[in-house]
């Protein structure tokens, strides 16, 4: 007689990973939710604050990190399909492109102090820099992450670090269209 299965047991990757992952989208949604509360009380701030966000270049960073996403998948299916090589090409194209995210992050961060906008300014940058400086922070660690999965090249690991990798784009694609787009 067969043993009962765990719903666990059929996740891809990791429970460890699984449990860090819902976390951290509970924590940026935590954030998320009290950028919206706080938005209802300056509606009008809040509008005139995000017009001086770069809409071209948010967009092109989602772009980025959509494209980075389906490498990361590809690299899934490569290492399930046991090509370490292309496995190790497609991981490091994801990583890369999770790099021009961060530079393309950086120059609007630039621009944002060279027209001496801070935390203080307002509080819809208080939140844009927490929230997409805490994206970024992750960006990073994923980069460091798809680089270990590299080195030890395993489908298990390519699982575990590709889901890591996929709720970075996630958080992204949500805070993309509320920070620059919600009007």
């Amino acid at each position: 007689m067969a043993e009962p299965r765990n719903a666990f047991e059929d996740l891809p990757g990791d429970l460890m990973m699984w449990i860090l992952i819902v976390s951290e989208l509970l924590v940026f949604g935590a954030g998320l939710v009290a950028f919206l509360s706080v938005r209802i009380a300056d509606p009008n701030g809040f509008a005139d604050a995000q017009a001086t966000l770069h809409r071209t270049g948010a967009g092109v960073n989602t772009m980025i990190l959509v494209t980075s996403g389906w490498l990361a998948a590809m690299a899934a299916v490569a290492a399930n399909a046991g090509s370490l090589a292309r496995t190790r090409v497609l991981l490091g194209g994801a990583a890369a492109l999770g790099a021009v995210f961060l530079i393309v992050k950086g120059i609007e961060y630039a621009d944002k102090a060279a027209h001496g906008i801070t935390f203080e300014t307002h509080a819809f940058f208080t939140f844009y820099f927490l929230l997409t400086g805490f994206h970024a922070a992750h960006v990073a660690a994923g980069i460091v992450l798809l680089g270990l999965v590299a080195v030890r090249c395993h489908p298990r690991t390519v699982e575990v670090g590709t889901a890591f990798w996929h709720m970075v784009d996630l958080v992204w694609v949500i805070l993309f269209p509320i920070l620059y787009l919600l009007g």
